[in-house]
């Protein structure tokens, strides 16, 4: 037994040194990447399917940095719409807020702004000072507001992650950790309030009547075609990273990228993935040819006939080039018995793409319709004949 061992041993290592098998053949979550990312984890993701399209390492537990601050903006962008708070809300920045140290506006302890201009702090200058601000103003305080942090991870399915505060500082903690999924999970969340990428598409501004000079700390939204953001991170437990996002032709990607040792390597890794995306793949949203829905007969309904409500389809990421090869196919029967509840299924819509099921959505009544009582069926039937004979 020491013998075979020991054979398979070498025979092992002789077909990794003549190249038989890959120097990364049993390297966890690795064999879907197509291209080369220099990070612990990484993950490409469609913003409008939520289809993972590669991804390394995506569910391995890591320091985010200021990658954190996607879900801070997530709550404050929620609180904007729910009505909650308003852009041009005065903002009060308390002492603790002002100690925060790391990327900052070097915010004083009383110092006032709008909402608004502490959005713009923590999308392009990653501003802990201003991050803390707005918790603050929302929740009353920064650990309830990291509260709602976790509550809303979770809500996401961001099983992996646990928030001990909104910048992402992690001098004083091990345990603030979340994945390259998790971010992917959130960034596409965020992303859906279109009005933050008036703020994450910002190069250069300023505050304090141009006093307080900001630059964007994601380099890609001036040097990559498409990008509309989101947030770097940077500290010495995270590494380097980064989740980008950029739309072209009416495909937006997610690309994160965790734990790079550098800089550079973060945005050539997060290119790197929007480029093999955006060349390979497209968003398409599937559409009914006219005519092929057609009204469906009612066997002893007060109507005769329904027509099938036709959904909202969903967006569907396929291979680029082949949106005219999407087939469909309707399934419906000629009539229904009564009564037809409002809602209810009456028939299906399949979209296929070389043979394969690529969606699938139902037809549904708009309405309701009741089963004719014996009356009513001996009116009709009078009215039916009365008309022949007239």
């Amino acid at each position: 037994m020491k013998k075979i061992r020991t054979l398979l041993s070498i025979l092992l290592c002789s077909f990794l040194i003549i190249g038989v098998l890959p120097l990364n053949a049993f390297a966890e979550n690795n064999t879907d990447m197509k291209v080369e990312v220099m990070a612990k984890a990484a993950v490409l993701m469609d913003m409008s399917t939520g289809e993972v399209i590669m991804a390394k390492n995506e569910n391995e537990k890591l320091f985010p940095a200021s990658v954190t601050k996607i879900m801070s903006l997530l709550l404050i962008f929620e609180a904007l719409d729910n009505g909650k708070i308003k852009l041009d809300d005065t903002v009060t920045v308390s002492k603790y807020a002002s100690s925060m140290g790391g990327s900052e506006i070097w915010l004083e302890e009383g110092e006032q702004m709008t909402a608004e201009e502490m959005i713009k702090a923590i999308c392009v200058a990653s501003a802990n000072d201003a991050c803390v601000a707005m918790s603050e103003f929302i929740a009353g305080s920064n650990d309830a507001f990291v509260e709602l942090m976790n509550k809303r991870a979770s809500e996401l399915g961001m099983n992996n992650t646990t928030f001990v505060n909104c910048t992402g500082l992690d001098d004083t903690t091990d345990d603030h950790l979340t994945t390259a999924y998790d971010i992917a999970l959130m960034s596409r969340e965020l992303m859906k309030h279109e009005k933050v990428t008036e703020y994450t598409t910002i190069w250069m501004d300023s505050l304090r009547n141009g006093e307080t000079l900001l630059t964007n700390t994601n380099k890609l939204v001036r040097f990559y075609d498409g990008c509309t953001g989101l947030k770097t991170g940077t500290t010495a437990k995270a590494g380097c990273c980064l989740s980008a996002t950029a739309t072209r032709n009416g495909t937006s990607l997610i690309a994160v990228v965790l734990g790079s040792k550098t800089s550079e390597e973060r945005f050539e890794g997060a290119k790197a993935m929007l480029n093999w995306g955006f060349s390979n793949l497209e968003t398409v949203t599937p559409e009914i040819e006219d005519g092929l829905i057609t009204k469906v007969g009612v066997r002893y309904g007060l109507k005769t006939s329904l027509m099938p409500s036709i959904p909202d389809f969903k967006p569907i990421l396929i291979e680029k080039g082949n949106k005219d090869k999407i087939e469909q196919n309707i399934e419906l029967p000629v009539d229904v018995e009564a009564p037809v509840e409002k809602g209810q299924i009456i028939g299906k819509v399949i979209f296929k793409l070389n043979d394969e099921k690529i969606g699938e959505y139902s037809l549904v009544s708009e309405e309701e319709i009741p089963r004719l009582t014996f009356t009513e069926a001996f009116l009709r039937i009078l009215r039916a004949f009365k008309s022949k004979n007239s």
